[in-house]
Order: C-alpha cells, then sequence, then structure tokens
C-alpha cells in the first residue's frame, strides 16, 4: 500500500457573487477529483485549533500529523529549517518578507501594496539581503536569505511574546495600526524604516520600477519562534516519508520530521509552477521505496491572497492533473494507493488572507471505492456528509486506518 497527501494550499473559500454564488472549489473543472469523491469519504476537519492563528505553518503541521499545541513553537523556526540555518535553543526567528510599501512621507502611515514585491525573483531578492546585511548584521540581528520575498531574521539570546501581523493579512491596508508592537519591538521596527530608505533606490529596484514591477522597498518581520523538537514521522507513523513543495515552510516541517526533501525543477510556489513535475516526482518517489508522500502545490494559496480568482481556479484544476498523474500512474504499477486531498485552510478570494474554518477533505482507496454521499469535492457536498473530525491532526491516522 502505497500513501499521499495531495494538498492544495488555500484552495477552499467562499461563495462568489460574481461567479453564481460559488466557490473557487466548485467552478473549478477537476473531473478526476470530482469522480474519487463518489467512491471515497468526504468530510470536514479542523485543521487550525481553537485559540491559533489560521496560517500554514498551524495547518501544515496538523495535517501532516502533528498537534500544534504539543509541536508548534512558530513560523519562522520552520523556515530556518528549510534554508539550513543552525538554531541554538536561545535563539528567535522571525520571517522576513520583502515587500512592496506605498511612497507615503512617513513610514507609519504608507500602505501594503504587495506583501510579496510583486514574486520578486530568488536572485533579486538575495542581492537586496546581501545589501542589508551590511547595514544590519549587529549583534544580535543576523539576516539569511531564502527564496523569493521569503527571508528569516535571528535574534540571538531572543525573546518572544511581541505583536507582528503577517502582511498578506493587511494587503492594501495603512499599516499604522500592524508595526510591531511589545517589549523590544522597536527595534525591529526601526529595522523595518531603516530598510526602506536603504532599499528605495537600489539598482535591484530602479530597474524593476523601470519593467513595471512592485519595488522590493521594504523588509517586514512577522511569524516569531523558537526552535522546536519534532518526533520523526517514521516513529509516530511506521512509514518512510517524503515531502514535495516549493516554500520552506513546508520544506521545513520534513526536514524537522525526518522526511526526505524531494526537490522538483521549475517549481515557484505559485500558479505557474512545475504541477506535472511534482506529480511525476511523487510517483517516483513512492514508486522508488517511500511508502507516503506530501505533496504541496502553494498556487491556490497565493492567487488568494492577491484575490485572483481566474488563477486560482486554474491551479486548482492543475492539483486535479497532479492526482490524475499519480493515480494513473500507481495503477499501471499494480501498486494500490490511498489519497488524501485538501486544503490547509481556507483562503478566499473576498478576504484575500486565510480563515480557520474546517476544510473539505477527500480520503480515497484505490483497493476499497466506497463513498458516503458526496457527488463531488467542494465545501458544500463535504458538509452534506456529515463526516467531521474535530482534530485535524488525526487525519493522517485515518489515512493511514489507525
Amino acid at each position: 500500500m502505497k500513501y499521499a497527501v495531495i494538498l492544495g494550499d488555500g484552495m477552499a473559500g467562499y461563495p462568489m457573487p460574481e461567479r453564481e454564488n460559488k466557490t473557487c472549489l466548485q467552478c473549478a473543472n477537476k473531473r478526476t477529483i470530482d469522480s474519487l469523491a463518489r467512491m471515497s469519504k468526504v468530510g470536514t476537519a479542523k485543521t487550525v485549533p481553537q485559540g491559533f492563528k489560521p496560517g500554514s505553518d498551524v495547518a501544515n503541521l496538523s495535517v501532516m500529523g502533528y498537534a500544534p499545541a504539543q509541536f508548534y513553537t512558530g513560523r519562522s523556526p520552520l523556515e530556518a529549517a528549510s534554508i539550513g540555518i543552525p538554531l541554538k535553543d536561545t535563539d528567535v526567528t522571525l520571517r522576513c518578507n520583502l515587500v512592496t510599501l506605498s511612497d507615503a512621507p512617513v513610514y507609519a502611515e504608507k500602505r501594503m501594496i504587495d506583501y510579496s514585491a510583486g514574486e520578486i525573483s530568488t536572485e533579486e531578492a538575495r542581492e537586496l539581503i546581501v545589501f542589508l546585511k551590511e547595514h544590519f548584521d549587529r549583534a544580535p540581528f543576523t539576516l539569511f536569505a531564502g527564496i523569493s520575498y521569503r527571508h528569516c531574521l535571528v535574534v540571538e539570546n531572543g525573546k518572544t511574546g511581541h505583536d507582528f501581523t503577517p502582511p498578506h493579512d493587511i494587503s492594501d491596508r495603512v499599516i499604522t495600526d500592524y508595526l510591531p508592537k511589545g517589549e523590544g519591538a522597536d527595534a525591529f521596527l526601526a529595522m523595518m524604516e531603516r530598510s526602506y530608505e536603504l532599499l528605495r533606490n537600489h539598482p535591484v529596484n530602479v530597474k524593476r520600477v523601470a519593467e513595471g514591477k512592485n519595488p522590493a522597498n521594504s523588509v517586514w518581520f512577522w511569524g516569531e519562534g523558537t526552535k522546536p523538537s519534532m518526533q520523526p514521522f517514521e516513529s509516530l507513523y511506521g512509514k518512510k516519508g517524503g515531502v514535495i513543495s516549493a516554500v520552506d515552510l513546508v520544506k521545513g516541517l520534513g526536514i524537522l520530521s525526518g522526511m526526505k526533501t524531494i526537490e522538483v525543477d521549475g517549481a515557484t510556489g505559485n500558479w505557474d509552477t512545475n504541477f506535472s513535475g511534482k506529480a511525476n516526482a511523487a510517483a517516483d518517489a513512492l514508486l522508488g521505496g517511500l511508502d507516503f508522500v506530501y505533496v504541496h502545490m502553494e498556487a491556490p494559496d497565493e492567487c488568494g491572497h492577491h484575490g485572483d480568482a481566474e488563477k486560482k481556479i486554474y491551479s486548482i484544476e492543475q492539483v486535479d492533473g497532479v492526482v490524475n498523474t499519480i493515480l494513473s500512474r500507481m495503477r499501471d504499477a499494480g501498486e494500490r494507493v490511498r489519497l488524501l486531498i485538501l486544503p490547509d485552510h481556507p483562503t478566499p478570494i473576498c478576504l484575500k488572507t486565510h480563515t480557520s474554518d474546517p476544510v473539505p477533505f477527500l480520503l480515497y482507496d484505490s483497493g476499497e471505492e466506497a463513498g458516503n454521499g458526496a457527488n463531488s469535492y467542494c465545501e458544500e457536498e463535504a458538509q452534506k456528509t456529515g463526516l467531521h473530525l474535530e482534530r485535524g491532526w488525526e487525519l493522517i491516522q485515518l489515512l493511514f486506518d489507525k
């Protein structure tokens, strides 16, 4: 038996009045997944426990089978693991986004134009982070470059407890009420303000503006945390696993849980990612000796944050293609397979950010095709079945039939 989680980040959402009150899942042409729904267990699961913010960190940790209350220590440490940053127990890490702010003369009165600086390339971003390191790498702070707009600040002997706001939660808003708060937060705000002065006329940004792209004219800190300690996935569930993702957060979860990180050329973390490459890499891994793969696709979430329904629907349709490829290859190889298909959290187009609503899931077993009443895979059909898991981290046990 082979097992896979096919996770379309942020796939779920709310009905859209401009699209006949359908959600993106309902609008998408997903023939394979919808056909599976009629012979699968379909239901809802709460992946974000009460008291936790609805982030991809908490939600993916939950889907991967780890109770957030026991294992969650913050978002940034997970990304630090993927980047390869050696952390001490006394270190505090923060996510450092490169963002686009408006040109209001007072920093606190600027608007969050783009939390990803126009999906800035990793090469451009690295040049900017290296430049900022010359000014900011002073004890206790060290900047580390990551991928695209996602980077990391490490604070030696740091403290947690600050109030930070994820930049993707405040798109188009004035940042006044969302600046860092708490004891010692002035140091982070000072770095953010200084970064604007340093970056606004940097050659990388001058060139981006000339090309009609959003400049990466400020850093934005959030997602603080400390070094986590996670029990190896194989010792918990008895399965040799691998993770396929373009984002450091999910890669970091895989590394910290002892799973194999599987790289895919052309994986971007957005709608233009190499969906086919991910599908075939997953099938190769399963047929090559792994028992389990966690295939994470960020695209629907990114499109949701940008309020782009068209590209979110397209991304969901590509997820359907990934499912089709994995199923076809398992059948051709004569392998029985169980698939768990779901988002980690909803990212409604109307909100441009995450919610903690329960997510629809589909559990398919190629050797035991038996439905529970769903006619397709979407939020509405999942709710109709009445199957609900209040503890989302138990989904993985359902997948493994424990």
